[in-house]
């Protein structure tokens, strides 16, 4: 299940390289991190955001905004609130040294792929 509202990555990533931002690691990283969160607050209420499903279990309450320290700077993190229930990424926050080294990992693969 994908949410329609996450960005199109190869107009971010030439809108970033566009404006030769000095920061540009961390900005896609965090924009990575926040449309993660997202897909999976979308699986865990059952439907995608602001879409209505059957299957729907739960809706979404606003974002808890948190400070995520990384190697390429501090990434403002939004993780969604639900009404029923709760959502916490663990996966992110538990063991952050190892989800960081990966997710680095990812944005910079994709970076230089999309380079070529």
């Amino acid at each position: 299940m994908t949410a329609p509202h996450i960005v199109d990555p190869a107009r971010l990533l030439g809108q970033a390289l566009g404006e030769a931002s000095p920061d540009l690691m961390r900005h896609l990283l965090g924009t990575v991190i926040n449309a993660l969160l997202s897909a999976e607050a979308d699986a865990v209420c059952g439907a995608e955001w602001g879409q209505p499903s059957p299957d729907r279990v739960t809706q979404r309450n606003g974002y808890r905004y948190r400070e995520l320290d990384t190697r390429v700077g501090t990434i403002d993190v939004a993780i969604p609130k639900l009404r029923a229930g709760s959502y916490f990424p663990e996966w992110l926050l538990e063991r952050r040294k190892r989800a960081e080294a990966a997710l680095i990992s990812v944005v910079a693969t994709c970076y230089l792929l999309g380079k070529r």
